[in-house]
């Protein structure tokens, strides 16, 4: 299994908790993981602060030289999506094939009052922007971006979501579904991914965007859990379901991991819900315990 950090620590509270994002991301390289996720809050929130995720994380593309950099989640309704294809092909290049969008509908409905969105209709402005940046990766639009992307059709693009319009859109636009949760619930996901499938008659798979469905084994499974070690200390808001457990351990963390990889999990993002300046030892913790041969 894959495994990615976030290079800053869950919900930072000031600006200064972001200046070290580039060292860690950098550390997070040096340590062997896979990848750095970057998150979207457009507002200023009850949770605390979200840089863009996009400007964020071309700087760590240009920070670093292998790691892949995931939008987990670029919140695709509240972004006109010419401009989205457009900053996404720039990014895999500039990445040199390193940059893979993660997209979901959102949840906050102050953002998208603030920018006049309608809320209601986020599920469907999803649906149609996927559908509009896949036509300008491929080529396929009546128009062409300013630079065509480094990977042929375009970044890899995880789809986030539990509900079956979003697994829906998964198997028609994702690479990969992007989810969270305990395994028993990343099996469901994963069986109603087959079973959305399978409705899907075969003499008619397009869809009104002319989008089809694939197959749901050619699927990939990623998952984001949040990590507090053993002998670190939460800080900020309780942050939800702690991967191993309410007391979590070295054995309970190792063995939901495992779990996970077993129901089909191929990728695992992790944020640290601790202070900015003990995520250096977190990371250690965890490629000491997930990597001990790297």
């Amino acid at each position: 299994m894959k495994i990615g950090f976030a290079p800053h620590r869950l919900w930072p509270r000031q600006p200064d908790e972001l200046t070290a994002v580039l060292d860690t991301a950098r550390l997070i390289e040096r340590l062997g993981f896979d990848h750095v996720i970057a998150g979207t809050h457009i507002l200023s929130g009850e949770l605390g602060l979200s840089p863009d995720p996009m400007v964020l994380l071309s700087a760590v593309a240009g920070a670093t030289s292998r790691l892949r950099v995931v939008s987990s989640v670029l919140i695709t309704p509240l972004y006109e999506p010419i401009v989205t294809a457009h900053q996404a092909a720039s990014l895999d290049v500039l990445s040199n094939g390193r940059f893979v969008l993660g997209v979901g509908t959102g949840w906050d409905k102050t953002e998208f009052d603030a920018l006049g969105v309608p809320f209601n209709e986020r599920g469907k402005r999803t649906t149609a922007h996927l559908a509009t940046m896949r036509a300008l990766w491929r080529g396929e639009s009546d128009v062409a971006l300013g630079i065509p992307p480094h990977t042929p059709g375009g970044p890899p693009v995880w789809v986030g979501g539990n509900s079956d319009a979003a697994l829906r859109r998964a198997l028609r636009f994702g690479t990969a579904w992007h989810g969270s949760g305990d395994p028993t619930a990343v099996a469901a996901a994963r069986a109603r991914i087959t079973e959305l499938a399978d409705q899907i008659d075969q003499a008619d798979q397009a869809d009104r965007t002319g989008q089809t469905a694939r197959d749901p084994a050619t699927l990939d499974l990623t998952t984001i859990s949040i990590l507090l070690p053993p002998g670190f200390e939460l800080a900020g808001a309780f942050p939800g379901a702690l991967l191993g457990g309410e007391r979590p351990s070295k054995e309970s963390i190792l063995d939901e991991v495992g779990r996970l990889a077993e129901v089909g999990v191929s990728t695992c993002s992790l944020w640290a819900p601790v202070d900015a300046a003990a995520l250096p030892d977190v990371l250690a913790w965890a490629a000491e315990v997930f990597r001990p041969d790297a």
